[in-house]
């Protein structure tokens, strides 16, 4: 059995008001992630810690999510990353926080990791690591993009709260909060697991500003048993250690789903609104989300399901 499981954020309040004009091109981004390192996770040519370093790589290049290429731009205009990832077999992780001049910063963390220590760099010196290992710098201006751009000129122009023009696909059609982290978690051929997860945070974000998806437990984790990659309003999730709390719930005999429910409800108290993708070594997978969408998708063994709202996406009307 192969799994791979991958979420483009969450958000928003009230019904589910359906499809934007710019959302048929993020689920055909998610179909060809799922289909293309599905396929690879299948065939054994790729292992999970691998799939989900790709999986987050090709979202990654997709200017309509928030990482990468996509992000979000800070209260100075500019735009910093963060990433992280973990591998379930043996417990091994890499971070980087704030980095401004790589294409990929999951591929970063993916370093990181290899190398073994340390488990997090910052800023410049991770721009200069990751370079070094042969990640792709770009100019941070090159990361900017004319629909961010426009986000943070209607969040200046509001003098708004952060994050809340992040998902303005009108400028959004949706009125949502900023939560466009991504993620993917992933079962191998072999029966390990793996979780990766990459930012821009939030438009307007302060200077400085660290969230839940560099932090190994609070956004990220893996372990022998489970893969876990959240999104939503980070500060929560760090309060909670919310992935790792996922998966220490799960180890006292709660269902995948019960364990998922337990870290939703405990951050939503603290303004913690989201959703979390989960992966068992044993074949569960879980998607669930408390707002009112979360971009969303599952390969198993083949077959593929994606959701934005509260139901799945037809794909063959896609197609058509």
């Amino acid at each position: 059995m192969t799994i791979l499981a991958i979420h483009g954020g969450a958000g928003g309040d009230g019904e589910w008001r359906g499809l934007t004009s710019l959302d048929p091109e993020r689920i055909r981004c998610m179909q060809n992630v799922l289909q293309s390192i599905g396929e690879a996770l299948q065939s054994g040519s790729i292992d999970a810690l691998e799939a989900v370093t790709q999986a987050v790589e090709l979202m990654e290049n997709e200017p309509l999510f928030n990482a990468g290429i996509g992000s979000v731009l800070d209260e100075d205009g500019s735009v910093t990353m963060d990433a992280s990832i973990m591998n379930g077999l043996d417990g091994a992780a890499g971070s980087v926080v704030n980095v401004r001049r790589i294409r990929h910063p999951i591929r970063a963390a993916y370093c990181i990791l290899k190398q073994g220590w340390p488990v997090m760099l910052n800023s410049e010196a991770a721009d200069e690591f990751a370079i070094e290992q042969g990640v792709e710098p770009v100019e941070p201006t090159w990361l900017i993009t004319k629909l961010r751009q426009k986000q943070w000129n209607l969040w200046k122009d509001k003098n708004a709260r952060p994050g809340a023009t992040d998902e303005d696909d009108s400028v959004l059609d949706h009125d949502m909060e900023g939560m466009g982290t991504v993620g993917a978690v992933a079962l191998d051929v072999h029966g390990n697991v793996a979780a990766a997860t990459s930012t821009g945070g939030m438009t307007g974000k302060p200077k400085g500003r660290i969230g839940d998806t560099p932090i190994i437990g609070a956004g990220t984790w893996a372990d022998t048993n489970i893969a876990v990659s959240c999104t939503g309003v980070g500060e929560a999730f760090i309060r909670t250690c919310a992935a790792h709390r996922l998966a220490a719930k799960y180890e006292t005999g709660l269902t995948l789903q019960e364990a998922c429910q337990d870290v939703l409800d405990a951050v939503e108290p603290i303004g913690g609104r989201g959703g979390i993708i989960a992966v068992t070594s044993d074949g569960s997978v879980a998607t669930p989300f408390q707002t009112m969408l979360m971009y969303r998708g599952v390969w198993s063994d083949g077959t593929i399901t994606i959701g934005i709202g509260p139901n799945d996406v037809d794909l063959d009307s896609m197609d058509s």
